[in-house]
């Protein structure tokens, strides 16, 4: 498996189990209105955000020392290809989502929903982009 295959391998897994367990305790929580719900939301998010950081860092030194010469080498043609398509079907799933945020759901919704859709809709878009990327890995995409 490619060094860059095994990053986004990392970071789809960091994001799923990070931001699925804000997700998961943003359905759970009920905060009181107000300051406290702001205030829970943030604790909520930056935690996640802490436990993603600690598994890409992690997963990283780990890959860094296992690929040895690997991990230092520079993206090749393929890797730069296999990362555009990514970043390009991730950033059309965004903007679709995002349409969806800016424009639907605040008639529907306000305040934290809205905050928390938004919120959901980069990390669908990354995710997406992860996935693109270990498939055109393990499909053998060239470009």
């Amino acid at each position: 498996m490619a060094y860059r295959e095994k990053l986004a391998w990392l970071e789809l897994i960091g994001m799923v189990i990070a931001y699925g367990g804000y997700f998961i305790a943003v359905g759970i929580v009920d905060p009181a209105p107000g300051r406290l719900e702001t205030l829970t939301y943030v604790a909520l998010f930056g935690a996640a955000s802490v436990i993603r950081l600690l598994i890409l860092g992690s997963g990283w030194l780990f890959l860094r020392a296992q690929m040895g010469s690997d991990a230092r080498a520079k993206p090749d043609e393929r890797d730069r290809s296999i990362a555009r398509r990514g970043a390009s079907t991730g950033y059309y799933v965004l903007m679709g989502l995002m349409l969806w945020v800016g424009v639907v759901l605040p008639l529907t919704d306000s305040g934290w929903a809205v905050a928390n859709a938004a919120l959901a809709a980069i990390i669908i878009a990354e995710i997406v982009r992860d996935i693109m990327v270990v498939i055109s890995y393990r499909r053998g995409w060239h470009g």
